[in-house]
Formats: structure tokens, sequence, C-alpha cells
């Protein structure tokens, strides 16, 4: 998908103050036992379509307002992922700024983790 020059600034300016997490090293983690909630920030369509298994969805439209009622302890490590590793990059900005500590964007998103080949589920 093509984006605006100044689109691309403000992800930029975001990603300059968020940790990304390749899907390959995510995988890593996920086999050595280390916790982190995955959170699925893309549109309602986009998740009903298909989903990272064990996604939980806090879209990104509503994710401020509801991460603390859905990761109350702000030390909890959190992964975020979209489509392709945009949104979430901005999402992780506001929930730093927010007081989470842990917070990590998916690099390349959804689309990353299709190939990767990793478990997905739908509706």
């Amino acid at each position: 998908m093509a984006h605006s020059v100044e689109f691309e600034q403000l992800v930029d300016d975001a990603k300059s103050r968020v940790r990304e997490v390749s899907v390959p090293e995510f995988a890593q983690w996920q086999a050595s036992g280390r916790h982190a909630i995955l959170i699925d920030v893309r549109e309602d369509l986009e998740w009903q379509a298909g989903r990272a298994q064990g996604a939980v969805h806090l879209g990104r439209g509503v994710i401020e307002r509801d991460i603390v009622a859905a990761v109350p302890d702000k030390a909890t490590p959190v992964v975020l992922y979209c489509g392709g590793g945009f949104r979430s990059a901005l999402a992780a900005d506001n929930l730093q700024r927010m007081g989470y500590s842990a917070v990590w964007s998916l690099a390349g998103g959804w689309k990353a983790w299709l190939a990767a080949a990793l478990p997905t589920t739908a509706e």
C-alpha cells in the first residue's frame, strides 16, 4: 500500500522511540517461554478475516481508551501488530507515553507473520 510522505514521516518519528521485534525473534520468544501479550491493532474487518493465533484485538481506534482495562500492569510485555508495522508503531509510541514500559511493534506486521507461516486463526 502506498502511503503519503506525511504519514511515513509520522511513523518514522514514532519508530525513533519504539522498539521493534521481528517475527522470527517473537517466535523465538514464544518458543523459549518468554511471555508477551500479542495485540492486533488492525481494523475489525481485518481481524475477522484472519489473525495471529493467540492475539487479542484492540483496534487502533480504541487501544488508548481500552488498554488499561485489558492490560492494567504497565510493566507487562506487549507486542503490537498491524498489517505492515506502521499503525502498530504509532500505537506503541502512544502506549509508552501512557506509561507502558515493555512495548514492542512487530516489524512487518501481519504480512511478515503470514510470510513466516506462523499459526493463524479466523472467524
